[in-house]
């Protein structure tokens, strides 16, 4: 199982991935390169020419990935976003990421 997005909205001229995870069961199968392919060439198809995404830093292997696949660091920033708890509640987690991008001309 994969997951993730494209927000074509948030930088002008770029396709910002969002929230890319592979189950850890089916992690180094090639599954996260094949969909970030993917991701890059939806976003190719829309005319733009960059792909952006924020890595949490506490996830140096999701990071190695982005650079084999040609991702290059450009700034840092603190991310949120709601998780459902146990409870159903929601909750807010908070996780400093590092902003990385490809250019796709």
């Amino acid at each position: 199982m994969a997951v993730g997005g494209i927000d074509y909205t948030v930088k002008p001229g770029a396709g910002m991935l969002w929230q890319l995870g592979v189950h850890p069961a089916l992690q180094s199968c090639g599954i996260g390169t094949l969909l970030i392919r993917s991701a890059e060439q939806r976003i190719g198809a829309r005319g733009l020419t960059r792909a952006e995404l924020g890595v949490e830093e506490s996830n140096p292997r999701a990071r190695a990935l982005y650079e084999r696949l040609g991702y290059r660091a450009f700034g840092r920033e603190l991310d949120f976003w709601d998780v459902e708890a146990e409870d159903g509640s929601l909750q807010r987690y908070e996780t400093m990421c590092t902003l990385m991008r490809k250019d796709l001309a």
